[in-house]
């Protein structure tokens, strides 16, 4: 009778607990793991003992090597729970993180890694908060590889870790792919890519089994082609440069049609990326009563009052910074200030919160004004 699969202890169980889970996960007991729900309902996904095994083994060949990890998201997600899967491959065990993650707490368990290549994965908010503090950018800097994934890496941001001698690796993938799958652009050992009139698809061994209890779903989203090789269809659309490098524009389901336009979230976001004074960027669509779909900037401004000559808050001012970057029908109709991004459990920004916020209660908004919810009655943080 085969075995029953491992369901990850929760995140604040013991190391112990956590290490001995992902022991009988790789040993044979495979895992269910459920998705951050970013864009929806979540899913539970069924990951076999060989998927995990193979997304461990191609990571240390990526990073060059096994090391000491250091746990900094939770571990009933996918890209934490990994972080433990690795440790169990290496035969190590993992230093977590105490508590939320702060600037402090994360160097307090860098200090205790034990000597030897060390090892961390992360989102881009953490990596954000950490550059932004000296102390931070020296423990981090002490990284033989740093995985960044969850969410868009910003030019900027990337730049400024490679500038302070962070040894960054932007991570692709999904807990459908056993967490990252593509490093930088390029599929580790074993994985391939291919697109599907803009749609990345992605195979190899790391594929997971399927949904659990949901053989419509997985035989949806799970493609076997004419020569037998499986494929599982994402969300995301991507391109494929000549060397094939796969460079991603942002969600399927996020692509907006506004005015008869399709516009990619990705290349909005870095164009606000290079404003200054916003610190954070989030691009999304909203429903319009005009336009079908609006583009809405979320932006978080920088903290560092020393910055000059800042994007005044206004969506018309937003507007006129991009012109010159960005085609007339992908400029923001609408901007919102935010103090910081809503975050779900697994570090992703809360998309469905964000969109909400943005569309408010009743869906409309009047020209050049944020929508009037009860989040925002006036519609004044939107207002241009």
């Amino acid at each position: 009778m085969p075995q029953r699969p491992v369901i990850p202890p929760p995140h604040r169980s013991t190391v112990t607990e956590l290490l001995h889970a992902a022991e009988r996960a790789v040993a044979g007991a495979g895992v269910e793991l459920t998705t951050s729900g970013s864009t929806g309902q979540p899913k539970r996904v069924v990951l076999a003992a060989s998927a995990l095994r193979a997304s461990a083994t191609a990571t240390a060949e990526r990073v060059g090597g096994q090391g000491h990890w250091l746990l900094a998201l939770p571990s009933n997600h996918v890209a934490g729970w990994q972080v433990v899967v690795r440790s169990a491959v290496a035969g190590t065990v993992p230093t977590r993180i105490e508590g939320p993650f702060t600037v402090d707490a994360f160097r307090r368990a860098a200090q205790r890694l034990p000597e030897g290549p060390r090892l961390v994965s992360l989102v881009p908010t953490q990596l954000l908060r950490l550059l932004d503090d000296d102390a931070g950018t020296s423990a981090l800097a002490g990284f033989t590889a740093v995985l960044i994934g969850g969410a868009a890496l910003p030019a900027p941001l990337r730049r400024r870790a490679e500038a302070a001698g962070v040894r960054l690796h932007r991570t692709y993938g999904m807990t459908e792919t056993s967490g990252g799958c593509v490093y930088d652009g390029t599929p580790l050992t074993g994985v391939e890519v291919r697109l599907d009139e803009g749609r990345v698809l992605l195979g190899g061994p790391v594929l997971a089994d399927g949904y659990a209890d949901d053989p419509a779903l997985t035989a949806q989203r799970f493609d076997t082609d004419a020569l037998g090789k499986r494929w599982f269809v994402t969300d995301d659309a991507g391109e494929l440069t000549e060397d094939g490098v796969l460079q991603l524009l942002g969600r399927i389901d996020d692509l907006i049609n506004t005015g008869g336009f399709k516009v990619a979230p990705r290349p909005v976001e870095e164009a606000l990326h290079q404003l200054p004074g916003v610190r954070e960027a989030l691009v999304l669509g909203v429903p319009d009563p005009e336009w079908g779909q609006r583009v809405a900037a979320v932006l978080v401004g920088a903290d560092d009052r020393s910055v000059k000559h800042t994007v005044p808050p206004d969506t018309r001012a937003v507007r006129d910074a991009l012109r010159d970057h960005l085609p007339a029908h992908a400029l923001p109709r609408q901007v919102l200030w935010l103090s910081e991004l809503p975050m779900l459990a697994s570090g992703k920004p809360d998309r469905v919160a964000l969109r909400a916020m943005c569309a408010g209660s009743d869906g409309t908004m009047d020209p050049y004004r944020g929508p009037r919810s009860e989040l925002n009655p006036e519609g004044d943080p939107c207002s241009g």
